[in-house]
């Protein structure tokens, strides 16, 4: 990651539009500035920007003057970025960075949330599981969201008082402790 890249992002609006963007999928520059405090104009200037540098990109619509913006859909086939790593690793670097941000402005401002909303949830296990069985995990908790997943394509679908809510599930072996570093196999 060049220089750049780590100015673009750390600049707050920025920052601000890409944890938007992680939080409801797809924002026009309108919607950003009613949900972040700041003019369409500045909104519409820095999604450009982020679009420029490869971290958003134009979400499909029905043509008319609204751009609504998504972060970047990375593919394997994507090439390196600059500073090592595929560029589907560095996104979610970026991603894990995003998720760690909300989860920080979350604990240092939950108190001004609404009394109702004031709590978390959150968990972690260590489970003895086969590669398979690890898939299987993961569809189940991909099936448990399926309901909800189209409330941010839709915002109609979604019942008074409803929120973003980050959802974040990482399953990942544990690795062995070794003097040289190296895992088992």
């Amino acid at each position: 990651m060049t220089e750049d890249d780590v100015n673009l992002r750390d600049h707050h609006v920025r920052a601000d539009l890409l944890d938007l963007l992680a939080e409801v999928g797809t924002v026009t520059a309108t919607e950003a500035a009613s949900r972040l405090g700041y003019s369409s104009g500045l909104c519409s200037f820095h999604l450009r920007q982020l679009a420029r540098h490869g971290y958003i990109e134009e979400a499909p619509h029905n043509g008319g003057r609204a751009r609504p913006w998504r972060l970047r859909q990375r593919t394997s086939s994507d090439s390196p970025a600059a500073g090592g790593g595929s560029a589907e690793e560095q996104f979610g670097h970026l991603a894990r960075g995003l998720e760690d941000e909300s989860w920080q402005r979350w604990l240092t401002q939950r108190d001004q949330a609404p009394p109702a909303w004031r709590h978390d949830a959150a968990f972690s296990a260590v489970a003895y599981l086969t590669p398979e069985e690890m898939s299987r995990v993961a569809d189940v908790v991909r099936r448990a969201l399926a309901p909800y997943q189209d409330r941010e394509q839709r915002p109609l679908a979604r019942p008074d008082g409803a929120r973003p809510v980050a959802l974040i599930t990482r399953l990942f072996p544990l690795l062995p402790h070794t003097p040289d570093g190296a895992g088992e196999g």
